[in-house]
C-alpha cells in the first residue's frame, strides 16, 4: 500500500503476550510498510511474565507507539513501560492527536485481570473529551463491543464499548481480545470496527 501524505497510516495489533519474536516481525512490517504509528491494544505480556522487548523493537525502527492494557497485564504495567520508552505513551484514559487524526482508548477486560465496564466508559470519556473536534477519530479498546462479531466465540462483548461507538461515532474501532476472531472487520453504524487479536492490521485514516 502506497503511503498517502495527507492520511494516517497505522499498524495495529493486539494480543501478543509477550511473544519476542511476532514483535521482531511487526517492527519490521512497520518499518517496511512506512507506518506513521503503532497501536497495540493490549495483552502485550502473558500475566505479566516479562515485559521485556516488547516495545523497544518497534522504537529502534523509529515508530512511535501506543499502548492500553488488556486483561493480562496492569494500566500500571503499562505506564512503567512509557517511563521506560520516553517513544511511547498510554492512551489509556488519554488521547493523541496525529496528522489530525484524535486516537484516544481504554484497556481493560472481563477476565483474569478485570476492569468493570462502567470505568472503561468513564476512561474512553475522558480521552474523547480532548480530541472531540478532531474530524476523524479512532477508538482504541482491548474488549470487543457488545452485539459484535467477535462475540461468536461465547465470550459476551462489553457494553461499555458499544455506547461509546454509539455515543462517540469514532471512524474506526481497534479491539482485540478474542483470537479466534483476528481479522474480522465489520461496520456498527458508521464505524468500521477491526479484530486485531494477533493478526497485524495496517490501515490509512
Amino acid at each position: 500500500m502506497k503511503k498517502s501524505k495527507d492520511k494516517l497510516k497505522i499498524l495495529a495489533v493486539g494480543d501478543i503476550h509477550g511473544d519476542t519474536g511476532l514483535v521482531k516481525k511487526l517492527a519490521q512490517k512497520a518499518k517496511d510498510e512506512d507506518v506513521d504509528l503503532v497501536i497495540l491494544a493490549g495483552d502485550l505480556t502473558n500475566f505479566e511474565e516479562s515485559t521485556d522487548n516488547l516495545i523497544g523493537p518497534f522504537l529502534k525502527v523509529n515508530k512511535e507507539v501506543l499502548i492500553i492494557p488488556g486483561n493480562h497485564e496492569l494500566p500500571s504495567t503499562i505506564d512503567f513501560l512509557t517511563e521506560m520508552y520516553p517513544n511511547a505513551k498510554s492512551i489509556h484514559g488519554y488521547s493523541l492527536i496525529k496528522k489530525g487524526v484524535g486516537i484516544f482508548g481504554a484497556g481493560g477486560g472481563d477476565v483474569v485481570l478485570t476492569i468493570p465496564d462502567k470505568e472503561i466508559f468513564e476512561l474512553l470519556k475522558k480521552g474523547h473529551k480532548y480530541i472531540e473536534n478532531q474530524k476523524k477519530k479512532i477508538m482504541v479498546t482491548h474488549m470487543h463491543p457488545h452485539g459484535s462479531k467477535s462475540e461468536f466465540s461465547g465470550f459476551e462483548g462489553s457494553k461499555a464499548v458499544a455506547k461509546a461507538i454509539k455515543k462517540f461515532k469514532p471512524d474506526v474501532l481497534i479491539n482485540a481480545h478474542i483470537h479466534e476472531a483476528r481479522g474480522a472487520e465489520e461496520k456498527i453504524g458508521k464505524t468500521r470496527v477491526m479484530n486485531v487479536a494477533r493478526k497485524a492490521k495496517v490501515f490509512e485514516v
